[in-house]
């Protein structure tokens, strides 16, 4: 079987309101109190979320930069492929995501938008919110970036278990307007890789080919699209 390309881009937007919480009820509800502390002057500097793949960091941070721009925050993403980006002091958070993947470049950036934020020229104090693998202080990094992320509030993200997986894969169904049977789901879970970054790029998948095939989304058609691939 050849491997999917997955392309997140075309996701719902993600917000706080579609974010199965399980065991997470009260983080979500630290994230939210720290992305509302931004619009005032004093507050924890880093934002640090870690947990495995498929968890929801990438949607936790989508989440907090929809709220922050609702707050009427400036938002940008760091992007690790244009890590010479300079660092943009009308933002008032900043967002980067999977920084154990950061190369030496993207960490130098990095570090120096870290630095700007926490010890601004112009007095006003700016939020960073990372995520990662694994706690900062496991991190392959530079030094002088870990401490840093170490130093602000830190939290793991707890996976969910397969109920609760199933409830977002079919809420992540719904949000595109598709249907999936208890049968196609259990074929889902038995056949796929269970983190949910994998089945949402898989329910893609799926919604592209049934819609290219002109068929609803069963069984069969999810044997088609696998021997097409």
């Amino acid at each position: 079987m050849k491997q999917v390309a997955l392309d997140f881009k075309l996701h719902p937007l993600a917000s706080f309101d579609n974010f199965i919480e399980g065991p997470n009820s009260q983080l979500i509800q630290e994230l939210k109190a720290w992305v509302a502390s931004l619009k005032f002057e004093s507050f924890p500097n880093c934002f640090y979320l870690w947990g495995e793949r498929g968890s929801g960091k990438s949607h936790l941070l989508q989440a907090s930069a929809h709220l922050a721009r609702e707050l009427g925050l400036q938002v940008n993403h760091f992007d690790p492929l244009r890590p010479l980006e300079p660092f943009k002091p009308s933002c008032k958070l900043m967002v980067m995501d999977d920084v154990q993947d950061y190369d030496q470049a993207a960490q130098s950036s990095c570090f120096n938008w870290f630095v700007n934020a926490s010890l601004p020229t112009d007095g006003i104090q700016r939020g960073i919110l990372v995520s990662a693998s694994l706690p900062p202080t496991d991190l392959l990094i530079r030094d002088d970036l870990r401490t840093r992320f170490a130093s602000g509030l830190v939290s793991a993200i707890d996976v969910l278990n397969e109920p609760q997986r199933k409830a977002v894969l079919v809420q992540q169904a719904s949000l595109r307007g598709l249907e999936l049977r208890a049968d196609v789901l259990e074929y889902m879970m038995s056949r796929f890789s269970r983190d949910l970054t994998n089945l949402v790029g898989w329910l893609d998948q799926l919604d592209g080919f049934s819609l290219q095939s002109k068929r609803s989304i069963t069984i069969p058609l999810i044997k088609d699209m696998l021997k097409e691939i």
